[in-house]
């Protein structure tokens, strides 16, 4: 009975976002059972992405109201569901694996979670990963690479992203902490994803993120830059959150990395272009750049493979010559993101033959 209320929790997040796939290890139950007792599963189970109060919640189960409120309360405390808390009350909702389950445990994020969910990436979400990345999250480029006589597009531009939003919420990233939990940190900015609207409220009323000035956020981005992340929003025009992410650690750098051509998972609208002329083959983009985009020629200067090259800029603004530019694909090469999280969402369903 116990394993098959945890494989049905397993098939419903399976269906959110871009997944929760069943492993041969049966890897994915464990961490469900860290993570729930049955009777969570049992309310998780009752929910979907819809918010409802618990007095509908209730009503639908033949539950008193009081204790189901109580149990969606703790659960969504404990990361397990989303709640959006109004002047009215608070209304609850399922949450996928990711975005979700996983980063909302970022500040009790704990050894055994952290090995478990280091497993599962290899034998199973990495592939989901992939699949889905286009619709999860997209690289855009570094602010500072972009030629200021160039016109960029608001949704790839971070700083303008930053601007247009009346909150921002810095929390720690979820998948470097990881990282560190198991002793394999990278020793970059652990404070980096920014989250907004009601995803920022949540990650406010549980203390797991903080308020801060648009200032401070474009200094964070600097730091960011200057340690060699990649910044990614979300794959909407109006995202809800912007991570700043590190190949050695990052669940989605590392799956695209594994394929012969990332540039075919994501949507990256820029290309870097190296200079021969210019370039002195001091091999400092090698170094920067997160997707092995950049090799040395027989003749010493720097090459872009632009199968690889997912257009975040990290090399343009370490080049010391100043050898690599960053240029706008071609329009026909273009893609526009959705214009909203809930399209963003229908287009990941779509792909992934859901709807």
């Amino acid at each position: 009975m116990s394993d098959d209320i945890y494989r049905r929790l397993q098939e419903r997040l399976d269906l959110f976002s871009m997944g929760f796939p069943a492993t041969d290890s049966g890897i994915e139950l464990k961490i469900l059972r860290h993570l729930f007792s049955e009777e969570d599963v049992a309310m998780f189970l009752s929910l979907s992405h819809n918010l409802e109060t618990p007095e509908a919640v209730a009503q639908r189960l033949g539950q008193a109201e009081d204790a189901v409120a109580a149990q969606l309360d703790a659960m969504a405390e404990r990361g397990l569901l989303f709640r959006l808390k109004k002047e009215n009350g608070s209304r609850y909702g399922a949450i996928p694996f990711i975005h979700g389950l996983f980063e909302f445990q970022v500040k009790n994020l704990d050894r055994e979670l952290a090995e478990m969910v280091e497993q599962y990436f290899e034998e199973g979400f990495d592939a989901a990963m992939q699949k889905g990345a286009d619709y999860f999250l997209r690289p855009i480029p570094v602010h500072q690479s972009i030629d200021a006589r160039q016109h960029v597009a608001s949704y790839d531009d971070a700083l303008a992203i930053l601007k247009s939003k009346p909150r921002i919420v810095v929390t720690d990233c979820i998948c470097r902490k990881r990282k560190e939990v198991v002793g394999q940190g990278c020793g970059k900015p652990l404070e980096a994803c920014f989250m907004f609207g009601s995803m920022g409220q949540y990650y406010l009323d549980r203390g797991i993120g903080r308020e801060i000035s648009f200032e401070e956020a474009a200094a964070i981005m600097d730091q960011c830059r200057e340690a060699g992340l990649v910044t990614q929003p979300a794959t909407a025009q109006n995202p809800s959150g912007m991570c700043n992410c590190c190949s050695d650690c990052c669940g989605v750098l590392t799956a695209l990395n594994k394929h012969p051509r990332p540039v075919e998972l994501v949507i990256a609208n820029h290309l870097a272009e190296v200079s021969e002329e210019d370039c002195t083959g001091c091999e400092t983009c090698l170094e920067r750049c997160q997707m092995g985009a950049l090799e040395m020629t027989d003749e010493a200067t720097a090459r872009v493979d632009p199968g690889r090259c997912i257009g975040c800029g990290l090399c343009v603004v370490s080049c010391p010559a100043e050898a690599i530019t960053l240029r706008a694909k071609p329009e026909e090469d273009t893609r526009v993101p959705p214009t909203s999280m809930a399209e963003q969402m229908m287009l990941l369903a779509q792909k992934r033959g859901l709807m």
